[in-house]
């Protein structure tokens, strides 16, 4: 007849098993629930592991589409492709969230995400070199300019829009000197019509930027080459009753030419 000896340790057997099987079951992804993915993807975000990160908040929302995580995940996906480096996924992620919850309480920070993510960076070579962004493809800073408008526009007093104006006025210098170099190409070969053309279009959308003088001193060369002595003679006037004592190209960026 078994004794009560001979059942402990096919008792404590069952036990182990038991253990491990539920332990199996908890650590399986399959198995995790809402919270779980979004702890993990915190997690794997507070150490930089965006990649990770990312698989893990995409997960949740594929799996528990609806909630409180669900919207959080979504949120923090765009953040976490803006620090991948990963722009065009984190502005899609950003959009997503803004048309899935246009009334959530921070959907301006979708706003705010997508502007920094346009921001204009530069590779480790480009800062060797000291590239000034504005010799770069502007396309990305004048997105940057309206997804930050937008957001000012939409949501005037989010805790965001007085970093989103900082921002735009720093776009704004740099969108004039992409196209002060523009004019200086220009003026270098000798293209005056398309030179002044550049120039007045940093008069009439870039005022208050350090390009104005530079932008004057083109139009008044362009048109002096042209025999338009007339509105020369007005852009020199310009110059000298508002910049008296500034250089055409003080602290401009530097280039060949009759723009200097």
């Amino acid at each position: 007849m078994p004794t009560l000896r001979s059942f402990v340790p096919l008792l404590t057997a069952l036990m182990l098993s038991a253990c491990a099987a539920f332990t199996s079951s908890v650590d399986d992804p399959e198995n995790w629930p809402a919270e779980k993915f979004y702890q993990e993807g915190k997690r794997a975000m507070d150490v930089g592991d965006y990649e990770v990160a990312i698989e893990h908040f995409e997960d949740l929302i594929a799996r528990f589409p609806f909630g409180a995580y669900a919207q959080q995940a979504q949120l923090n996906i765009a953040y976490a492709y803006y620090k991948f480096e990963e722009p065009e996924s984190a502005v899609a992620a950003a959009d997503q969230f803004i048309k899935l919850y246009p009334r959530h309480p921070r959907v301006d920070y979708a706003y705010y995400i997508k502007g920094l993510a346009r921001m204009p960076t530069m590779g480790p070579l480009e800062r060797w070199f000291e590239t000034d962004p504005g010799q770069r493809d502007p396309r990305p800073a004048q997105e940057a300019y309206r997804y930050f408008s937008e957001l000012i526009r939409k949501f005037p007093g989010s805790p965001y829009a007085a970093d989103a104006a900082q921002r735009m006025i720093y776009l704004r210098e740099v969108l004039a000197r992409n196209e002060l170099y523009a004019a200086r190409f220009y003026m270098e070969k000798g293209a005056y019509v398309a030179a002044a053309n550049r120039a007045k279009f940093i008069l009439e959308h870039y005022d208050q930027t350090p390009a104005i003088p530079a932008a004057l001193k083109i139009m008044s060369e362009a048109y002096q080459h042209l025999g338009l002595s007339d509105l020369a003679a007005d852009a020199r006037r310009v110059l000298s009753l508002n910049f008296p004592d500034t250089g055409a190209s003080k602290e401009q960026p530097a280039a060949g030419g009759t723009g200097d």
